[in-house]
Parts: C-alpha cells; structure tokens; sequence
C-alpha cells in the first residue's frame, strides 16, 4: 500500500475515490455483505461526525477508517473471524484500520495533563490541545516460535482462547529483553522445555490489538513438557506426518512456521 496522504476531516469533503471502513468497538461493519462503504452510504448512519484516520491506498482507492459510536442494526463481523478465509489484501486493510482506530480510541486525552487530543492534518498523530504532547500510533513487539525435534513438532492449545486449533508458542517482548531471550524465556514458562538455535524466520503484523509478531524456529535441547495452566490448554509433541488441527498458512505467521518447516523435512527425505 501506498504511504498516507493528507486526510479529509469530514464526510462531504470525500471523493468518490474513497472507500470507509467502519467499525463499531472492534467489529466490522457490513455493507450488503461487503467491508468497504462509499461516503454517500455512511452520511446517513453518524450520529455525529466520525473521526476519520488514513489507512492507505490499493486498487485505486483511498481507505479510510471510522469508528460509529451510535447503536444500529447493522451486520456485522469481528476481525478474527476472517483470518480463514478473506483475501490477503482486504484482510491487511481491515486489521490496519482496526489498530488504528484502537490507538485513537484510547488516546483522546493526554496522559500528562489530561486534556483532550486532536488528530494533525495527516491523521498519523494525536496532539495534546493544551500541552502539545504527541502520541503516534504504537505496536507491540511479540514472538512466535516454532520449536522443533527432528520431525516432530511442539504445539499448544490455548487456555484463553477456545477455538480447537494448535498453534506455536508466542509471547510478548518485555522490556530489556531482545527477542531471542524472549524465546527462550517464553518456552521455559509456558512449557518447560529448554531450546536452542534460536533463528529468525518472517514477521507479521498482527491486530489483537496491534502487535508486530517475530517468528522464530528454534530447536529441543532438554526437558519434559508441563503446561503452564494460565496460559497453555494443553501441549505436546506432533509428527509432522500427523499434525492436530492447525491455523492456515496463508494469512497465519503459526501456519506458515509449521508448513515451511513440515516441507523443509519432507526436502530431505
């Protein structure tokens, strides 16, 4: 996508060009079954106007995001419903319009003085109206690894989230700690388990809410698995010619992990 251009502030002021993106808390909002609305087909729907935030622009189109705060009987989806199935580029603009609209939605006041903020022309910035104080759009620096014993693989099921797939272990990057550290730290509390030849693969941005995920491969050096029970369902070892119900590689950094290495091993045979 192209880098942001200076935003409209109002409704009227859209082209015909420009398509929305709606959200009301973190669902989408569904035009006759599609994500993106023309301004004349929101006009209507704001109570009052929206805040509009610059996404990007592909196909033609310039994207904008808006959240509506006023109650409709408008279909709607949450984002993690998507995952398994929507285009890769409607799923990169719906999960940027989601993190930023989260960023603005919890920094309208400033946290040094506690006025409210404003948006500058481009909608890349929140500027604090008194202090002057600026907050830009943050993401969250996370890992995902995928630990390996030749041709077999530890997957977890997570405690927190019930949807019956197994997936690679993931944590987030604490302060002064390198990725790499938080690897190994991460696998020694949710597993046990010790590892080694930590290596990078791929990133991937990531909406719940806005992280930047860092995958990792790293191979098994010692231990037995014992699931940390606040954060790990249930985990074990899987043959990579027998693997549980897994996330898709295509829109998933966990499914690309697994399948990059699953055909890496069948490489060598």
């Amino acid at each position: 996508m192209a880098s942001q251009s200076t935003r409209p502030t109002r409704l009227e002021q859209l082209t015909d060009s420009v398509r929305l993106i709606l959200f009301r808390q973190d669902r989408i909002l569904l035009n006759a079954g599609e994500f993106f609305w023309s301004p004349r087909s929101v006009e209507s729907l704001a109570a009052k106007p929206p805040a509009l935030l610059s996404v990007g622009e592909a196909g033609g189109h310039s994207y904008l995001a808006a959240e509506l705060e006023n109650e409709n009987d408008l279909e709607s989806r949450s984002l993690r419903s998507l995952l398994f199935g929507e285009a890769d580029t409607d799923l990169e603009l719906l999960s940027k319009a989601r993190q930023l609209l989260n960023w603005h939605r919890t920094h309208r006041f400033c946290g040094i003085c506690g006025c409210p903020t404003a948006l500058d022309d481009n909608g890349k910035i929140l500027i604090c109206e008194k202090c002057s104080y600026q907050f830009f759009p943050r993401i969250n620096p996370c890992v995902i690894m995928l630990v390996t014993r030749g041709e077999e693989i530890l997957l977890a099921r997570s405690a927190r989230f019930r949807s019956g797939y197994y997936s690679c272990l993931a944590g987030f990057v604490e302060i002064g700690e390198t990725p790499e550290q938080t690897v190994l730290r991460e696998v020694r509390e949710e597993t046990g388990v010790e590892i080694e030849n930590i290596r990078y693969v791929e990133s991937q941005s990531w909406p719940f809410p806005s992280q930047l995920m860092l995958g990792f491969l790293a191979d098994y050096k010692t231990g037995e698995i014992v699931p940390e029970p606040e954060e790990i369902e249930d985990a074990g070892w899987f043959a990579l010619s027998d693997l549980p119900l897994t996330p898709s590689a295509s829109v998933t950094i966990a499914g690309r992990l697994i399948q990059g290495y699953r055909r890496s091993m069948l490489d060598q045979l």
